[in-house]
């Protein structure tokens, strides 16, 4: 199924509904990933009672429109209202969470600063919302100068063999025909500088619950970016919990039965 966003643009998305929900979660995956690669926390939320409602973002997997580019990153945040009105008009008066996981999680911080009015809460798993490493000092000026006068320029996206502690999830990453193998340096500036400062200049804004998860040994978003978004943030009711040994894909880890555990205790706790 596909959502018309503009002429270019349609998003591919997937709902899974369960009888007499409880309330719903919109997904929005990580840089390069597609909704394929959340099958198992669908069918674990369906499972906690929760419709799950997830999307291709943007220039991603079997989404409609210029692939691996993006001309700003506030069109991640209209992208992700418009499909969260859809949600909530397919499915109303139940609660709504939002989770996000790298990229996703920053479009998610993203979008909770920019319509706070229209969640229960939000679930980031590291989250990308502040510089990495890759978009610092020279790497980054390079980033944007080549973003600003170049931006249609396809740069390379090798799958890191860090993203995860299990082989056969990095063995299958790498295979996988739906993930984004090159990108713009358009999309790259607005997503590793632009949206990161966007999030830094609003951090203050930001106010609903949230729950922070993060594996201790991720080098690709370091485990001081989340700790930066929750010292920050204006949310009263926040959580922020680091799991020792567990790189970036947490929700891949070998642990990951117990990480949706503890997310989905949080939002039960919420509703």
């Amino acid at each position: 199924m596909y959502l018309k966003i503009s002429e270019d643009v349609s998003l591919r998305y997937v709902v899974n509904k369960v009888s007499n929900a409880k309330g719903i979660v919109v997904i929005n995956h990580g840089f390069a990933e597609h909704v394929g690669r959340y099958d198992h926390v669908t069918k674990r939320l369906n499972s906690a009672g929760y419709n799950v409602y997830r999307y291709d973002l943007r220039g991603h997997g079997r989404s409609l429109g210029p692939k691996g580019h993006i001309d700003s990153y506030e069109s991640f945040i209209s992208d992700c209202h418009a499909f969260v009105t859809f949600a909530r008009n397919d499915t109303p008066e139940v609660p709504m969470y939002m989770l996000g996981h790298s990229m996703g999680g920053l479009v998610t911080a993203m979008y909770g600063i920019a319509h706070p009015d229209m969640l229960r809460g939000q679930v980031l798993s590291g989250p990308a919302i502040t510089s990495l490493p890759k978009s610092k000092g020279l790497n980054g000026f390079l980033l944007k100068t080549v973003g600003v006068l170049m931006p249609s320029l396809k740069i390379s996206n090798p799958v890191e063999d860090d993203v995860c502690s299990v082989p056969e999830v990095v063995a299958h990453y790498k295979a996988d025909e739906d993930v984004l193998r090159k990108a713009t340096a358009g999309f790259l500036k607005e997503f590793l500088i632009e949206g990161p400062a966007f999030v830094r200049a609003h951090i203050h804004q930001y106010m609903l619950p949230c729950f922070i998860a993060h594996g201790g040994d991720d080098t690709i978003v370091p485990v001081e970016v989340s700790e930066y978004f929750y010292d920050n943030i204006a949310s009263q009711d926040k959580e922020r919990k680091v799991y020792p040994g567990l790189y970036h894909e947490i929700l891949n880890e070998n642990e990951k039965d117990e990480i949706l555990d503890d997310m989905i205790l949080w939002m039960d706790a919420r509703l």
